[in-house]
């Protein structure tokens, strides 16, 4: 047959790195990501980029920590080329901090990051406010640098962008062979799947070059997290929450949140203020489903439902999902005269 035509739908974190992981593995197919909105308008723009696997429960922790690595290993070959800066990957070290210790006092991605210890007497009077911490170095992605990338990258793999907003997957009939549902929070509306939701997140981008190690508040919302060009302070976590304006009642409880742990904040001077929809789902929805209607079939592949975990997941979910897009490829390809596998 002559190319799968697939189309990924959703031009955020992880829509692009799944048209990517297809367009460079899959030979014999042609990739264009749709989407209504691209950077700097996507979800992902305003996320501060950290990696850090803090997710749901539910999702079982091999399939997490497996996401996370992946990812953690692609980035952490970015950070280690020249081109680090440009691309919007660097490392990152600093504190994650409790008030209260947390049950497991080694988390389960502790020895996927970098020099992780749990922080002693001496590290936490730095923070007289909390009884228990852990210090370790991680990666930062900025979604701003990173996504114009992904897009020159997919382009180079002969990947297309396409603006448009799908409402429904049979508006691609005929067009696609195949396609990739990485539409975040519009998958609610797309797919009619109530288990997912938003999570509001408001932030806030300062000039504060003077910051050079992070500072996450565990189990509550608020953290400092120091990029190339700007600060990322957060945040909120308000669950069905669709309100897409900045709210000034949140813009001051964060500040203030943040400034208890870094009193230097009050002189830096505000750059951007932003809200995101975190697309929030219990278990991560990565699989393939087939659609029938009229005797016409059409082939799935969801990956959605990655809440705040977006960019520390996104690499090692666009491969997973390349993979299921693989299988689907090969049996349209196995569906032959002859019965006879071409792939």
């Amino acid at each position: 047959m002559d190319k799968i035509r697939i189309a990924v739908i959703g031009a955020g974190v992880v829509g692009l790195s799944t048209a990517i992981c297809i367009a460079e593995s899959i030979p014999g197919c042609s990739v264009t990501v749709i989407a209504e909105k691209f950077s700097p308008h996507t979800t992902s723009d305003v996320a501060a980029g950290i990696l850090s696997p803090h997710f749901s429960p539910e999702t079982p922790v091999d399939r997490q920590k497996r996401w996370f690595e992946d990812t953690f290993a692609h980035i952490f070959s970015i950070a280690q080329s020249a081109e680090a800066p440009v691309i919007g990957v660097q490392f990152l070290s600093g504190w994650e901090i409790f008030k209260e210790p947390p049950k497991e006092r080694i988390p389960f991605w502790a020895d996927s990051v970098l020099a992780f210890r749990i922080m002693n007497d001496s590290d936490l009077k730095r923070f007289p406010q909390v009884t228990f911490g852990w210090t370790y170095t991680t990666l930062l992605c900025e979604c701003t640098y990173y996504l114009p990338w992904l897009e020159k990258r997919l382009k180079n793999a002969g990947g297309q962008l396409q603006a448009g907003k799908i409402t429904d997957f049979w508006e691609l009939d005929g067009k696609y062979d195949i396609i990739v549902n990485c539409s975040g929070i519009g998958a609610r509306a797309l797919t009619g799947d109530m288990k997912i939701y938003p999570v509001r997140g408001q932030i806030f981008k300062v000039h504060a070059p003077w910051l050079k190690h992070f500072v996450r508040l565990g189990n509550e919302n608020t953290y400092i997290y120091p990029g190339i060009s700007s600060v990322t302070l957060g945040g909120t976590r308000q669950k069905d929450d669709w309100q897409m304006s900045v709210d000034p009642c949140d813009s001051k409880a964060i500040f203030e949140a943040c400034c208890a742990y870094e009193p230097s904040l009050k002189l830096a001077r505000t750059l951007f203020e932003g809200v995101g929809l975190r697309p929030t789902r219990a278990v991560l929805r990565l699989e393939k489903e087939k659609l029938e209607r009229d005797g016409r079939l059409m082939q799935l592949v969801h990956n959605y439902g990655h809440g705040g975990a977006g960019v520390s997941f996104h690499w090692g979910t666009a491969k997973e999902a390349a993979q299921l897009v693989q299988e689907c490829a090969m049996e349209l390809r196995c569906r032959p005269i002859h019965n006879k596998c071409k792939l």
